[in-house]
Order: C-alpha cells, then structure tokens, then sequence
C-alpha cells in the first residue's frame, strides 16, 4: 500500500514542487492551503504523515499539529514541520505541539525525502522491541502506541513515544545520545543537538523527574525501581 502524505503550504509554487516529487517516490499525495482545509482532509483521507508549513491564514501550523493530536477516530498522522521560521522559539513551540520532525526552509528534496521515510519507519515499530514493554509503574503497548503510567493512560506525541520506547526496552541500561539519535530519527538524518533535551523535558513533565536518569556527557537511562 502506497503511503499517505498530505502537504499543507500556503504557497502554491511549494505545494506543486513537493506534490510532484512524493508521487515519483510512490506516494500517494493530498495538498492543502491552510489549516482548516488540512483538518478536513485528515479526517477524510487519514494521512499516514503530514508536511506542514508554520506561516499560514486561518490557522497556523503550529495551531493545526495542535489540532491534530486532539482529534479522534485518527491513525495518528506523524507531522513534519516544513517552515522558514527557525528560531528556537519557534522549534521548542512545535515539539510541544506534538511535532515529529522540524526542517528548516530552504530544504534539499533529497534530504526532506530521507525525513520522511525516517519518520515512517518509526511508524512500523522496530524489530527489536517487543509489543509489550511492562517496567516499574510504566506499560507500553507498541501495537496500539498506548502507555500506561501507575495504570492510567498517558498521551505522548510520536517522538516522546519512541525515546520511551527505547529506554524502557532496557531498563538501567545507558543509552549514549548518539545511539537514541540513530535508533530513533535513523542514521541518515540530522537533528539539531537540542532536540533530545527537548523530548527529555517533555517526558519529564509527564512521568515525573525520577523516571529518566540523566547521565552527563554520555546519555540517558530508564530507572524504576
């Protein structure tokens, strides 16, 4: 089955230079002019990703990945941020909003390409972690990308979902920060050095300070006992 992507740009130049592009990959490509429209087209064509321009009428992108993840009956469309603001602010606002990704404009097709196929990679779960991952007061069900923490539900965005993911995989074990970038965004790709840090204070926020050990100068551990 062809995936799913759904570009959402205000630009009719950009919307028209990447719809061409994912359909010579093989995609199957939605386009869209604002955030209402986007809106609209998730619910009817439940994209597998979707590209998403920040600067746009009605709603912006930052309020449309909001949106998004507050919306039911979804596949939980994994969202990449495609935008010419890229100041920190702005960044640490789209992770927050429940981004997957965030590339700065201009863009190398090639690059933005590897990006996206990175992130549905992640969509299919990796081979190494069971389906069920039960540590301490966490439960993490991969199939239904649902977590339990103490026994009640706990809603993370895709990224946070899959650095939990790992860390629990193996409590107590140390993950060095190169080996959460590779294992988590892929080999291939380029993140910002503070883009951990960001997902790490998220988490934080949500299991409590003691879960997630911080290891200076070397990476992260998940401790539960």
């Amino acid at each position: 089955m062809k995936p799913k992507i759904l570009i959402v740009d205000d630009e009719p130049d950009i919307l028209e230079f990447l719809k061409f592009n994912f359909e010579q990959k093989g995609y199957k490509v939605f386009t869209a002019k604002n955030g209402m429209k986007a809106l609209e087209k998730i619910k009817k064509f439940l994209p597998d990703i979707v590209l998403l321009d920040i600067m746009m009428p009605k709603l912006n992108g930052i309020e449309t990945a909001t949106m998004i993840r507050k919306l039911s009956g979804l596949n939980d469309p994994a969202v990449l941020f495609l935008t010419a603001k890229s100041d920190e602010s702005t960044e640490l606002k789209s992770f927050q909003a429940g981004a997957d990704d965030f590339i700065s404009k201009p863009v190398r097709i090639k690059t933005l390409m590897a990006r996206v196929e990175a992130i549905l990679k992640r969509r299919k779960g990796h081979a190494n972690f069971a389906t069920l991952i039960e540590t301490g007061p966490l439960i993490i069900n991969r199939s239904d990308y649902q977590v339990q923490l103490n026994g009640k539900p706990l809603e993370l965005p895709r990224m946070e979902f899959e650095i939990l993911s790992l860390l629990a995989s193996k409590p107590g074990k140390i993950f060095r920060r190169k080996e959460i970038y590779e294992k988590v965004w892929g080999k291939k790709i380029i993140v910002g050095e503070r883009t951990l840090d960001v997902h790490i204070r998220k988490l934080r926020k949500k299991l409590g300070e003691k879960l997630i050990k911080t290891h200076k100068g070397i990476g992260y551990s998940l401790q539960t006992e």
